[in-house]
């Protein structure tokens, strides 16, 4: 029974989250609060702790921007809910007609709305009607207006205060920021046109902005950053093109390539058009990704040009406008037979002029694969070398580590483990243990 469980990665449980962690110590505090002042059972109130829930947010900087929208929602809520309670006071003949009273409700809830939307606030329109409802719902049994008010903006208080405060709070820990991590991007998705998980990519900005170095690696070019990543705070530059390149998504400049060199890249060519192949030479060009075709599109040539021709980070041309010098690789469309017949015949080429091939799997077209040429030098291995190289130009104590999934991915679980781990080697928590003396 424990031999399946272990090789069953559906009923492997995710790691316990900090997010998850730092609610319950917040919901426990606000409870703790209510608990202190004589609340217990029923009349223990549940504002506080449901917005301690809300407003926590996996970055501390969004706790705080929510947070002080709850707070402006919350104060919006609590004067329409005042006013609409002194009107059921003013006129006391109201409580008997619940209907007309349920009317009124709903005009208020949209009052609320309106007043957020109107004071440019409409992040808080939402918490402004639930705080409202929260306020009038008990009528007609409420003997004081502004206490009910009050007490309710006193538990979004306490809620928002007990949320920003846990989730600023941190343990002392040591972190290795002298270290930089290699992470591939076929272990956080399945392939180049997936996009990172919503989950998976909170993480990765979590420990970016907690000053972690994480270099992105890709087999392919910079453009499918953009389409896997929404919302990327890289720190770091990205190791591109299988090792060919090294890319600073944020200068949008590459800060190094490896080519295959004018003589090896003519012989290839000429091979390739001796055999009569169609055939993608990828160039950089004004640190922008060129990529030129030669020969007539094929059928999964064409359905893969429609599909990546649209990215903005990268240039289709035609015709020969290129220079040897500057070709990073070859790629050819093929089935996966045709691709390893072709590796065969290159290998005699291969070897003379130190270049590497390799055949993978062609994502977003079903039965094709592809062969890509590129500079013997042209590995992940030797492009985080050469990153490490320029990074110790200025912070020679800098180490270097690789974080990858032995297994590979298959679910977002597994990108989700790998970034737990990287986490745990970024911040590790260390009990330092001493000998007494004598």
């Amino acid at each position: 029974m424990n031999s399946l469980l272990s090789r069953s990665p559906r009923l492997s449980l995710p790691p316990l989250g900090q997010r998850i962690i730092k609610t319950a110590v917040a919901v426990f505090l606000c409870l703790l609060y209510y608990w202190l002042r004589g609340y217990r059972g029923q009349d223990m109130p549940a504002e506080a702790a449901i917005t301690a829930i809300v407003c926590m947010q996996p970055y501390v900087r969004d706790t705080r921007t929510y947070a002080v929208n709850r707070f402006t929602g919350s104060l919006i809520g609590a004067f329409w809910g005042l006013f609409f309670l002194l009107i059921f006071l003013i006129f006391p003949g109201l409580s008997g007609r619940l209907l007309l009273v349920y009317v009124l409700m709903a005009l208020g809830v949209a009052a609320s709305l309106y007043s957020a939307v109107a004071l440019r606030k409409p992040d808080t329109a939402a918490l402004a009607a639930i705080v409202f409802l929260c306020v009038v719902i008990s009528f007609p049994d409420i003997e004081h207006p502004a206490r009910q008010a009050l007490d309710r903006m006193l538990g979004v208080l306490v809620g928002t205060v007990a949320a920003v405060a846990v989730n600023v709070f941190r343990l002392p820990r040591s972190k290795n920021r002298d270290c930089v991590f290699f992470v591939r991007m076929k272990d956080l998705a399945p392939d180049r046109f997936s996009a990172i998980s919503s989950a998976a990519q909170l993480r990765l900005n979590y420990l970016y902005q907690d000053g972690a170095r994480i270099c992105l690696m890709s087999e392919h070019a910079p453009a499918f950053f953009a389409a896997q990543m929404s919302e990327p705070m890289l720190r770091m530059p990205l190791i591109v093109m299988d090792g060919a390149a090294i890319y600073d998504a944020n200068e949008n400049v590459y800060l190094d390539t490896e080519t295959l060199g004018e003589r090896a890249a003519a012989r290839v060519k000429e091979h390739l058009d001796r055999l009569g192949l169609s055939y993608f030479l990828y160039t950089v060009r004004s640190n922008k990704t060129c990529v030129f075709h030669q020969g007539p599109l094929g059928e999964t040539e064409s359905l893969l040009y429609r599909r990546m021709r649209r990215s903005p980070y990268r240039s289709y041309l035609d015709g020969d406008d290129y220079r040897m010098d500057e070709i990073i690789y070859f790629k050819i469309t093929t089935d996966e037979q045709r691709a390893q017949e072709l590796l065969r015949g290159m290998q005699s080429l291969l070897h003379t002029n130190h270049l590497r091939a390799v055949i993978r799997p062609e994502a977003g077209a079903d039965r094709a694969s592809a062969l890509y040429v590129y500079s013997a030098k042209a590995t992940m291995r030797q492009a985080e070398n050469r990153l490490m190289r320029l990074l110790r130009e200025t912070e020679p104590e800098l180490r270097q580590e690789e974080v990858f999934l032995r297994g590979g991915y298959r679910s977002e679980y597994d990108a989700m483990s790998l970034l737990h781990k990287l986490g745990n080697l970024y911040e590790p928590l260390r009990f330092p243990l001493r000998k007494r003396k004598g």
